[in-house]
């Protein structure tokens, strides 16, 4: 039997990048820690459903406390909360030679690195649309951005075989990238919006097409661009988001990107952002403040102030404990500490 790849964590983005590179063949090690989406995975019944693929897979899966063995390849794609915990308890497992590639949001690649090692961490970027639905059902809503990278940019034998196994597998325009933690930088930035537009319960493009946000959308992404330049990383843009014209004073550049970004997402079947759901739906925690954190402690670190993300995570921690509802007066609040166009 062929050594199989780990997706630890298969849910919305795990769940799908798995499905895809097992029904391309490769043996896949499906990792979560709901036993029912285990069980439905390890029966068969997999269902990637959606207007980008539909189609039912499964493997063998497990949840953490039942993994076996080491392994050379590990697709962590847990909240950016659990990441510590997860690499945690996955260490014992990566093979010596092994490396794990953070499938996630955030600047996540710091605190595997920290815990297995920099030279066993690979950078991801992945940007496509998805939703967890219930065990076993995986809503794939959009194709979207996909690159992975070493940390250290080199290109090496590695990187190449994991960059042709997503590509031929998954993503036909993965992108293989010397530079990922431009690309995490950019997702920072548009991450910003779409943790905005969680405090409300408006779509995403509903939410940066409406004019009452523009003052906030722009501010938002400019604070996180402040911090990236001092620490002197250039973000890239995806899938229509150009972080550069917020960068400036050019208002046409910069309407015409959030155009842009209100016509990907109004083609995706996935209206509204996965911490809306979690909010909304799921009712749990999310991941506003590990996502933000490393943003914010380098801002600290630089002496750059970021009252827009600190009122965000204090906003989204009251929703969470249930103090706030969402609603548009939450973004209402956190835009008026945007400057004026």
């Amino acid at each position: 039997m062929a050594e199989p790849i780990v997706i630890w964590g298969s849910g919305a983005i795990g769940g799908t990048i798995g499905a895809h590179l097992a029904r391309a063949g490769h043996e896949v090690l499906f990792v979560d820690s709901v036993a029912e989406h285990v069980a439905a995975i390890e029966a068969g019944r997999l269902a990637i459903e959606g207007p980008v693929a539909q189609f039912t897979t499964g493997g063998r899966a497990a949840t953490p406390d039942r993994v076996t063995g080491r392994h050379r390849l590990v697709i962590l794609a847990v909240k950016a909360h659990h990441t510590e915990a997860a690499t945690r308890a996955l260490a014992p497992h990566l093979a010596e030679e092994g490396a794990v590639v953070s499938c996630q949001n955030g600047l996540n690649e710091l605190v595997i690195a920290e815990i297995v090692g920099r030279q066993r961490t690979i950078g991801a970027f992945v940007n496509f649309g998805a939703d967890y639905l219930e065990p076993g059902r995986i809503l794939y809503g959009v194709r979207g951005a996909v690159v992975v990278g070493e940390l250290d940019g080199a290109r090496t034998p590695r990187i190449t075989a994991l960059h042709a196994m997503l590509r031929d597998s998954f993503e036909p325009d993965a992108v293989l990238s010397d530079n990922v933690f431009g690309f995490l930088w950019g997702k920072a930035g548009y991450g910003a919006i779409l943790k905005s537009s969680a405090l409300t319960n408006d779509s995403i493009a509903d939410f940066i097409a409406d004019p009452a946000r523009k003052a906030l959308v722009i501010g938002l992404v400019r604070e996180i661009l402040s911090v990236a330049a001092a620490e002197k990383v250039t973000p890239l843009g995806f899938d229509g988001f150009d972080p550069m014209p917020f960068a400036g004073t050019d208002m046409v550049a910069i309407e015409a990107t959030m155009a842009r970004m209100v016509t990907y997402n109004r083609g995706s079947a996935k209206s509204h952002s996965g911490i809306w759901r979690d909010l909304a739906v799921r009712k749990r925690p999310t991941d506003v403040a590990a996502q933000l954190a490393p943003v914010r402690a380098a801002a600290r670190r630089h002496g750059v102030p970021t009252p827009l993300a600190d009122r965000l995570v204090e906003l989204i921690t009251g929703i969470e404990q249930g103090r706030l509802e969402q609603d548009g007066a939450l973004a209402d609040e956190l835009g008026r500490l945007a400057k004026p166009l």
